[in-house]
């Protein structure tokens, strides 16, 4: 089973009312504004180095993820439904109670030297982000990326988080030796949805300056503009306005992606869609009744649109106003090649 290395063994295993990781885990609060009304389990994971299943719709097979649960908050997130395995709820659970893998760094470097390892590409911030505010206390990234570093080993990272650029340093000395990617996630820019859906995120604008600087300083970034909400934030001025600020950015590519509900997170987003667009319920459930996807008609229309969209505004080409205020490249490594990536 993918969760057996968060079986933990100890006093109280056998008691059904305690969460399948806290058995043996150690409880921590912390009384500060940002961590408020938050539990977080340390644990001492047996691997960090996951094989996706094959079946999964995702273009690696292998991740690393530091941490459960996500204080992003992000209403519509689909790895909801990965709480239920631990025995918690897909909702206010998700949000607040955050599993910790103390010994991440620990595993990776193990298991990258591993003779059976066989030096794959490593995705991060796949499931919950990396970067999470729980990151800048805990600091589990940087002995991570110092690992694959140290092994050569290829990697990405998408996140929605600021916090990336701390590593600065270690994402630029393992681009020396292995292929580094990253991206951002920046699905729209309109801030009272931002304000509503993503409460626990910084500033989608302050992504974007996040993409500017990894790509001012010889870490390829594109932009994960997802999701696209129907009848919220897809209309053609809302994705013009989006696309535009995205090239500005010096994004090396885009990818577009159409909000999924899938379940855990479908439940959540309909509660939620109920309370602030009670109107738009019918619609909705005209467009995912039949499954996690809306249709393909929408889809292939949406990404069309930002297609042509990316082309026009340049995506991949930073302009010359953004030139102007990106930081000094810390190498004479030439600028990424134009390109256009859509999902």
């Amino acid at each position: 089973m993918r969760w057996d290395n968060l079986r933990l063994t100890g006093p109280g295993q056998g008691d059904p009312a305690v969460p399948l990781f806290a058995r043996g885990a150690v409880t921590r609060t912390f009384d500060t504004p940002g961590f408020r009304g938050m539990t977080f389990y340390e644990i001492r994971a047996r691997s960090i180095i996951n094989r996706v299943p094959a079946a999964s719709r995702v273009p690696f097979e292998h991740t690393i993820n530091p941490y459960r649960g996500c204080s992003h908050r992000c209403v519509y997130c689909f790895a909801r439904k990965s709480h239920e395995y631990l025995d918690l709820d897909t909702g206010a659970d998700f949000d607040s109670k955050i599993v910790v893998k103390v010994n991440a760094a620990e595993l990776a470097r193990r298991e990258l030297a591993a003779p059976r390892w066989g030096g794959h590409h490593v995705a991060m911030g796949t499931n919950v982000d990396c970067y999470q505010r729980a990151e800048g206390r805990y600091r589990l990234m940087p002995g991570i990326l110092a690992a694959l570093r140290d092994a050569a080993n290829p990697f990405s990272i998408l996140t929605k988080g600021t916090l990336i650029l701390r590593d600065l340093d270690l994402l630029t000395e393992a681009a020396e030796v292995t292929e580094v990617g990253a991206n951002v996630s920046v699905g729209f820019l309109d801030a009272e949805t931002w304000r509503s859906v993503e409460a626990g995120t910084p500033d989608p604008r302050r992504r974007l300056e996040v993409c500017a600087t990894l790509n001012g300083n010889g870490i390829a970034c594109g932009v994960l503009m997802a999701p696209i909400l129907p009848y919220l934030t897809d209309s053609p001025a809302q994705l013009d306005r989006t696309v535009k600020e995205i090239a500005e950015s010096g994004a090396t590519h885009i990818a577009p992606i159409v909000l999924h509900l899938r379940p855990g997170a479908r439940e959540w987003w309909l509660a939620w869609l109920a309370r602030e667009h009670p109107r738009l319920v019918p619609r909705y459930l005209e467009l995912y009744g039949r499954g996690a996807y809306a249709p393909k008609s929408y889809q292939r229309r949406i990404t069309g649109q930002v297609r042509e969209l990316a082309e026009r505004h340049g995506v991949g080409r930073a302009t010359p106003a953004m030139a102007r205020r990106l930081p000094p490249r810390r190498d004479p490594r030439p600028a990424q090649p134009e390109q256009l990536r859509l999902l």
